[in-house]
């Protein structure tokens, strides 16, 4: 019962990877762009961002990504949308694919649903049991005639 309920919890997760991330992974390009600490307009701080052309014009994306840090000079790829070009995404595994956000919140959900089918399941009714030990299966013929 486990490894059914883990496959059906991969399949779903899955599928959700694909079809959710932002820029689309199906519409969007992907272009070459380097790492460049430079100063945050709203904060003063140096932080790093993927600096990348799309022919017409230069952008820089934030590129900080918990666990990961970057170098000064770091060859990166981006993926972002022909349409808006400025709302791109480092394209990493960690980072575009999963975020922590919705890794803790898909197994926080699969915990919760988990153990509300083992408490519904857990106690049966005194009724429940005895149909239960006097189910017997009528025999059916293989072929209907």
């Amino acid at each position: 019962m486990f490894k059914s309920i883990f496959i059906l919890y991969v399949v779903c997760f899955g599928c959700y990877l694909v079809f959710t991330r932002q820029p689309d992974y199906f519409d969007g390009e992907k272009t070459p762009a380097v790492i460049h600490w430079l100063k945050d307009s709203i904060s003063g701080m140096k932080i790093p961002q993927a600096v990348y052309n799309d022919g017409k014009k230069q952008y820089s994306i934030d590129a900080r990504y918990f666990l990961h840090n970057f170098s000064e000079g770091e060859p990166v790829t981006v993926i972002y949308e022909s349409g808006t070009p400025e709302k791109a995404a480092v394209y990493r595994f960690w980072g575009y694919w999963i975020t922590w956000g919705e890794l803790i919140a898909t197994v926080l959900i699969y915990i919760a649903l988990f153990q509300v089918a083992v408490s519904v399941t857990k106690n049966p009714t005194a009724e429940a049991l005895i149909e239960q030990m006097e189910f017997k299966p009528e025999k059916k013929r293989k072929y209907m005639d």
